[in-house]
């Protein structure tokens, strides 16, 4: 299998944010700083990136497969059940969507009780 040389617009920006997210999100956590809301982000965003990439292709998503059992065991052992509104998530080892298919989001929440808005000026 082999990828284009040139992403689609805004791809690489986007996962070149992604990535960096990532890093900076490794750099705040230690053992002690988890909490299950975050745990269950961190686990949504890498079911979706998976699911994404796999729609480069039948083979990548089969070899990708792996992740959506990996974040399944890892809800398990945190005990965070799985949202069955999420039909995305139906077996621990569903193969991601194959590129043409409809891609299923996760379930967004609100920006938490501290969130005031966002300020305009005009």
């Amino acid at each position: 299998m082999e990828l284009s040389a040139h992403a689609g617009p805004g791809v690489e920006k986007a996962a070149e944010q992604t990535v960096e997210s990532a890093c900076y999100l490794a750099d705040l956590v230690g053992p002690n700083s988890w909490s299950t809301a975050a745990a269950e982000d961190v686990l949504d965003a890498i079911d979706t990136l998976t699911e994404t990439l796999g729609g480069a292709g039948e083979e990548l998503a089969r070899s990708l497969a792996a992740m959506a059992a990996a974040t399944a065991e890892a809800r398990r052992l945190l005990g965070i059940t799985v949202d069955d509104q999420a039909p995305w998530r139906d077996s621990a080892a569903s193969v991601p969507a194959a590129r043409g298919l409809e891609r299923r989001l996760p379930k967004r929440r609100g920006l938490g009780p501290g969130f005031r808005g966002i300020r305009t000026d005009r």
